[in-house]
């Protein structure tokens, strides 16, 4: 007895002592530290040396219509310094009098306006601090305005500029850039989303698209946009605003299913003149029901990161680019895109999504790239997020509402349901309350039950915080296991009665930055044993988080769960690969390499889905 109780002491103080390493590696690695956020602008001042310059060329970009290029920048200065920095902002003029004051007795900084990206002067000049000079390469995207560059000393806790570059800038920045691809709320209908600088006074948007060998179709684009009172506080509304130009979303309708369309983007100016995008092209979803080969990838917590190394955005968002590439070089065998909250992690420094939607541009302009709302979206103070954080930075759910078309009967209540083909995706806004009584919860139970199950057999629950399971130990403010709730608080309590009622197959999360899947499961008791090739009915839930796509990464607890059946602490992605209506395949995918590190099968009949199990089975009375 003994010997058990100094066991049972070891083990807990093994634990404790993890909790407080944890703890306090995420203070120094929380994923929640926007790079732009480090530049400590109210501190900024002009320090104009006369040996000090910064040159950029070329001065005139996109002349052959791409929307990114690399620029060279050749500095010197007298007193260098390891901290020396170079900021790139846009619009070229960053002084004062081109960011207001939020109210007539505070004035704003010398420097008010974060630059949309930083690197340090010695990144690619290791001599730097011995010889003041310097070359460093940069990519730059079309973001509808100039550049220039500053040389920073002071590092960018105390900023000194000492230099300004030439001003250099597309040659039509104004341009339709980035379309973005949602199924509509109809299956047979496509939207495309863009960004341009053209207002409705000054040009009539619209998507001139069509099939091979068909006439082409003009349909008309509606057009948004928002100003910093849109917002809900800072940096949105301060250092972090960006006028973000013009958002356009044109409907295209009746569409043949599985048909290849091409199409492209256009303007047609008040003097006559037109302004085209290059052309794109997209698959269109199939009817539902119908039998075909369907593969889904569902991610979350991607963001982005930078070509060119700036931003320090490799300690940030490391996987970014890696995911981002396997699933350009994998698109042929990808149908649809559900990117599950937590999307480009700008946080209200708005310059950050238009990097985010040209990152994408290759894969939302092919596929459909559904989205859902996360706490770095939505959560603000006093605006109706079920969660009164400020993970949104001031954006309170504007941005990603205008920058993202979604098929949601009110875009501010961002939850909705997405026919394609033998699936029925019900996608939950877990940044509005979910629970029993709520409009969400009514809704997840009309998604839920009114879907034909012999007409799409798999039916997919998506969310972006973790209302199943998760063995999560340490994500800024998230102690899931520690809290002993291994999920958000009131998350499977208040809905996974509907889950077993209706048989959802798979429940798909983000927030967590790691991957884990769970046996079929029911009120933390797994209702399958098998792990790799569930035959018949499941009589359970699969649960998974899949937040790995590019955010830091998360630890798991060291406590054993009965329910955990594969963990990973790694960047990553899942796929659904839909055979027919009886045969289902998931796969986890690293972002490394894009090979499969963990799968399962369902194999199962119609009669299946309708076997009685507990709490799913349907009333019977004396007649039946």
């Amino acid at each position: 007895m003994m010997k058990q109780k100094t066991e049972m002491g070891d083990s807990k103080f093994v634990f404790l002592a993890y909790l407080l390493l944890c703890s306090v590696l995420q203070m120094v690695l929380s994923h929640g530290v926007q790079p732009l956020s480090r530049v400590a602008l109210h501190k900024a001042m002009f320090s104009l040396l006369d040996l000090a310059h910064i040159q950029a060329s070329p001065s005139l970009l996109g002349i052959q219509g791409h929307t990114a290029e690399w620029v060279t920048l050749e500095y010197s200065s007298p007193s260098p310094s390891t901290d020396d920095w170079i900021g790139v902002f846009s619009p070229a003029n960053f002084s004062a009098a081109m960011c207001p004051a939020e109210n007539g007795r505070v004035f704003p900084p010398l420097l008010c306006s974060a630059p949309i990206k930083y690197q340090y002067a010695s990144y690619s000049n290791p001599q730097y601090n011995i010889t003041g000079k310097g070359i460093l390469k940069l990519q730059l995207i079309n973001q509808r305005s100039d550049f220039s560059f500053a040389l920073f000393s002071g590092g960018l806790s105390n900023p000194k500029v000492v230099a300004v570059s030439n001003k250099i800038s597309f040659a039509n920045p104004n341009a339709p850039v980035y379309p973005r691809l949602a199924l509509g709320k109809l299956w047979n209908e496509m939207t495309v989303t863009w960004t341009s600088g053209y207002g409705i006074n000054e040009a009539e948007p619209f998507v001139q698209w069509g099939a091979k060998g068909e006439d082409h179709i003009h349909s008309p684009a509606g057009t948004l946009t928002f100003n910093r009172e849109s917002l809900c506080g800072a940096p949105a509304r301060t250092v972090g605003w960006r006028d973000p130009g013009y958002i356009h979303t044109s409907y295209l309708r009746e569409l043949w299913p599985n048909r290849i369309y091409k199409y492209k983007i256009g303007h047609r100016l008040n003097n006559g003149t037109y302004i085209w995008s290059r052309n794109y092209q997209f698959r269109a979803a199939p009817f539902p029901g119908q039998k075909s080969l369907q593969q889904v990838v569902i991610f979350g917590d991607m963001g982005k990161d930078e070509v060119d190394g700036s931003n320090e955005y490799n300690n940030f968002q490391r996987g970014s680019l890696n995911t981002t590439r396997q699933l350009i070089e994998d698109l042929e065998n990808i149908d649809i895109i559900f990117h599950i909250g937590d999307i480009s992690y700008a946080n209200g420094y708005l310059s950050q999504w238009d990097q985010f939607t040209a990152q994408v541009e290759p894969i939302a302009s092919a596929v459909p790239y559904m989205i859902a709302s996360g706490n770095h979206e939505r959560d603000w103070p006093g605006t109706g997020s079920f969660y009164q954080n400020m993970d949104s930075g001031g954006e309170c759910g504007v941005l990603a509402e205008t920058m993202f078309y979604v098929p949601a009967s009110n875009r501010a209540k961002f939850w909705y349901s997405s026919d394609y083909g033998m699936f029925r995706f019900c996608i939950a806004d877990t940044e509005h309350d979910w629970r029993e009584g709520t409009e969400q919860y009514k809704f997840i139970e009309h998604c839920l039950a009114s879907v034909d199950r012999q007409k799409q057999p798999w039916l997919i629950f998506l969310a972006h915080r973790v209302l199943g399971y998760s063995s999560c130990t340490c994500h800024d403010e998230i102690c899931y296991a520690e809290e002993g709730s291994f999920a958000e608080p009131m998350g499977r309590e208040s809905l996974q009665k509907l889950w077993q009622k209706h048989k959802v197959d798979i429940g798909i999360y983000g927030h967590v930055h790691n991957y884990e899947r769970t046996c079929p499961i029911y009120q933390n008791i797994c209702t399958n044993e098998e792990k790799h090739h569930y035959k018949g009915p499941l009589n359970g839930t699969i649960h998974i988080v899949a937040g790995g796509a590019g955010a830091y990464l998360s630890s798991f607890t060291p406590l054993k769960t009965t329910w955990s059946i594969f963990r990973d602490y790694d960047y990553g992605f899942v796929k659904l690969t839909a055979f027919d209506h009886s045969n289902l395949l998931f796969e986890y995918k690293k972002s490394r390499d894009g090979k499969v590190y963990d799968s399962f099968k369902i194999s199962r009949d119609y009669r299946d889905i309708f076997a009685c199990t507990i709490d799913s089975c349907p009333s019977r009375n004396s007649a039946s």
